[in-house]
């Protein structure tokens, strides 16, 4: 297994967070709370469904960079 790889996975879930964290924080500012978390939840639908079609390819799978 690479070293490297438990690392950019804990990398990459923490700039998801920062991310989606600042999506919230804008759109509450400027739309207010029901249409953030609508926003918020139809974001995390889309990528859930992005992973898991992704997941079912194998040459998503057979990818030597994940």
């Amino acid at each position: 297994m690479n070293p490297g790889r438990p690392l950019l996975a804990a990398l990459s879930a923490g700039l998801a967070v920062f991310v989606v964290g600042s999506l919230v924080v804008l759109l509450t500012e400027t739309v207010g709370v029901a249409a953030s978390l609508v926003t918020t939840l139809l974001l995390l639908v889309a990528l859930a469904g992005a992973v898991a079609l992704g997941a079912r390819s194998r040459r998503w799978l057979a990818n030597p960079y994940w």
